[in-house]
């Protein structure tokens, strides 16, 4: 597998990229390449008087990649100019990246234009898997808030076909996962099932295929808005990383709804993972 790695050089950033508990953790579930990614905004200047950032850019590259590359992992940097969520994705999508990541410190408003502006688009825009790795929040050194990238799972379905595509997520991440709570939100204005599929049964079907797995896990149904039944779910179980798709049923049920993988992504505590849909379906 391949992974897209995004930095922004900021202190956040580098916190997910020199952390060996999360490279273990990327290296557990195949990542064998990973590709430095850093977009210069275009309305960015390259200098100012005195202060040589190109040669800043190149030595925390250069740093990070010896750090990557000591962790056993085969390594590429790039360095591009123009709107970063467009820029990563497109790597990823000519590199044939398995997975995206990117570190962000959440519900800031700072961070949100920022840093998190950047970790929103690609919940809306990402080609691949996308690895929202969180930082600490309002921390001079900050560092990653769950080391453990995979070992505590919480999976979020509306039972879509997007959801069924993240939940195919668990074939690799089974060899770094221990623990998974699989949730599902009934809410008012949702259609609803069909009377043959119970919720209870349909999480209990999944729950069967990774306790073969010996993953220990337990199922939830709960009721009210998605998104804050999802992050309710997070607070008591206490998860190292939520799993869910990034669209739901259908595109008029998203708007009606609005985007709960983007309000998620902003507003956990923890890491969170979004698959996006099949582009080739």
């Amino acid at each position: 597998m391949k992974a897209i790695c995004a930095t922004d050089l900021s202190a956040a950033s580098e916190a997910t990229i020199e952390n060996e508990t999360c490279l273990e953790c990327l290296g557990r579930i195949g990542v064998e390449e990973i590709h430095l990614v850093t977009v210069i905004p275009s309305n960015v200047h390259t200098g100012m008087p005195g202060i040589d950032f190109e040669e800043r850019r190149e030595q925390a590259l250069a740093r990070y990649r010896r750090v990557i590359e000591n962790a056993g992992f085969d390594t590429e940097a790039h360095v591009v100019r123009g709107t970063p969520h467009r820029r990563i994705n497109g790597i990823a999508d000519t590199i044939g990246a398995s997975l995206t990541v990117v570190g962000s410190r959440g519900q800031s408003p700072l961070e949100n234009r920022v840093i998190g502006s950047t970790a929103r688009n690609l919940a809306r825009t990402t080609v691949t898997p996308l690895l929202v790795n969180r930082i600490e929040r309002e921390a001079d050194e900050p560092d990653v808030v769950r080391e453990h990238l995979f070992q505590r799972m919480l999976y979020a379905t509306d039972f879509s076909e997007n959801a069924d595509r993240a939940f195919e997520a668990f074939s690799y991440l089974r060899h770094a996962t221990q623990e998974a709570t699989l949730v599902h939100v009934e809410t008012p204005t949702d259609p609803g099932l069909s009377e043959e599929s119970d919720p209870d049964t349909r999480l209990a079907e999944l729950a069967a295929m990774l306790e073969d797995w010996e993953i220990e896990t337990r199922t939830a149904v709960r009721q009210g808005d998605p998104a804050a039944e999802i992050l309710a779910a997070e607070a008591e179980y206490e998860p190292t990383t939520i799993l869910l798709g990034s669209r739901g049923r259908s595109r008029l049920h998203r708007l009606l709804l609005g985007s709960v993988s983007e309000d998620i992504v902003v507003r956990a505590d923890g890491n969170v993972m979004l698959v996006p849909p099949d582009r080739t379906a």
